[in-house]
């Protein structure tokens, strides 16, 4: 009987472990999961959210083709306005009705500067060599200043000037003579543009100075004239040759080309991409460097960080940068210039990217966004608001949602 309760009282006390240990095991879990599940909670950022359009904008007129699209800008009546290099970057078989003799009916290069009503219109179509001025070899670059008029930069070989136009394409204005730089010190030329800015408040431009030079220069906004310049971290610029890029070496002190994009937030600080260094340096009016910020810093051939925009709303939350060799539109938390979200992949569908090269948000925070390469077109992400993402998620092709 003894023996009998002995083995009774080990049993009990058996089960009686085993469930207590089966309860600290579940307690673990319970806090485990509660962790996981706070720790995801905190990871969630509130972003932009975008849906591709693939209806805009609508067929160009009489068959004309973009090529190469690499300059972007939005004006004050949310028109669209695009540069593209037309002809010498379509294949023969796109441009059959333009050969001499013509192979096919299909098609033509459009006009090299273009715009864009708001339901994707075409409204403007013109460019082309003309007494006064030099065209640029290669265009590149666009931007619509708060006066209306359209300037536009080139980076051809011998591209050193920038050109100011009215919105019906008037000839106004050139500073620089192509051809005639001399390097990142030059006072008088450029070399090869990248991107213009001009700031409303100061009259006074940020030219991204370029594929040739290695400097930010600042001009007079109505004339163009060069006032002043720097380089990486506002020093002077410096075209001695550079180390290939290495993304576990030493940082490099000065820029390589192309230095890429410009861009002015309402609080003064300066955006200048140094696109095969895959940074962007932050910089006050002045030249006074800020801070600098790495983006998929092991990219390599033409580098991460290609052009950048704002979001709308008055404190500019959020940055948006494209990268034409991961093909994605990253969302930058531009405060800390973090990286929150990105958008986009590689291919051609609605929502995917060849070449993702320049980038412009109209006032109701629409992204639109150029391809070069064989890209060769323009797409409209719609604003749909704020939501909720993990942070670092890769949203892929934002396609519009079905309806049920």
């Amino acid at each position: 009987m003894t023996l009998q309760l002995t083995k009774h009282t080990h049993l009990r006390n058996l089960v009686s472990g085993t469930a207590l240990i089966a309860g600290i095991i579940g307690v673990g879990i319970g806090v485990t999961m509660l962790q996981q599940a706070a720790t995801a909670q905190q990871d969630m950022v509130d972003v932009p959210m975008f849906e591709v359009d693939p209806l805009w904008p609508k067929p160009i007129p009489g068959e004309k083709l973009l090529g190469m699209t690499i300059g972007a800008s939005v004006d004050a009546q949310d028109n669209l306005w695009v540069v593209h290099r037309g002809a010498s970057t379509l294949h023969n078989n796109e441009k059959g009705a333009s050969l001499n003799p013509p192979t096919a009916d299909c098609c033509t290069a459009a006009a090299p500067v273009l715009a864009f009503n708001p339901a994707g219109e075409q409204i403007q179509a013109w460019g082309a060599a003309g007494a006064g001025y030099e065209w640029p070899e290669s265009m590149h670059g666009v931007f619509v200043d708060h006066k209306g008029n359209v300037w536009l930069g080139g980076n051809g070989a011998k591209d050193s000037q920038i050109l100011k136009f009215t919105k019906d394409g008037k000839f106004l204005a050139q500073s620089g003579h192509q051809g005639k730089n001399t390097g990142s010190n030059d006072p008088e030329n450029f070399g090869r543009v990248a991107q213009l800015y001009i700031d409303p408040k100061t009259n006074e431009g940020y030219v991204a100075d370029g594929y040739r030079n290695r400097r930010l220069a600042v001009i007079d906004g109505d004339t163009g004239k060069i006032k002043r310049w720097w380089g990486a971290y506002g020093k002077k610029p410096d075209d001695g040759e550079l180390a290939p890029y290495n993304p576990t070496g030493p940082v490099a002190e000065q820029y390589r080309s192309p230095v890429h994009c410009v861009a002015l937030a309402e609080d003064g600080l300066l955006y200048v991409c140094d696109r095969v260094n895959d940074r962007i340096q932050v910089f006050r009016t002045d030249g006074t460097f800020v801070s600098e910020h790495f983006y998929a810093k092991n990219t390599l051939a033409t580098g991460s960080t290609w052009e950048v925009a704002l979001s709308k709303d008055p404190q500019q939350r959020f940055m948006y940068l494209t990268d034409g060799q991961n093909e994605r539109v990253r969302i930058l938390d531009r405060k800390s210039m973090a990286e929150l979200t990105s958008f986009g992949r590689g291919g051609r569908q609605p929502g995917q990217f060849y070449g993702v090269h320049s980038i412009a948000v109209d006032s109701k925070g629409n992204i639109y966004t150029t391809e070069t390469f064989e890209g060769k077109r323009i797409q409209k992400f719609e604003y749909k608001g704020m939501g909720k993402v993990m942070r670092g998620t890769q949203q892929g092709s934002v396609w519009p949602k079905r309806s049920s």
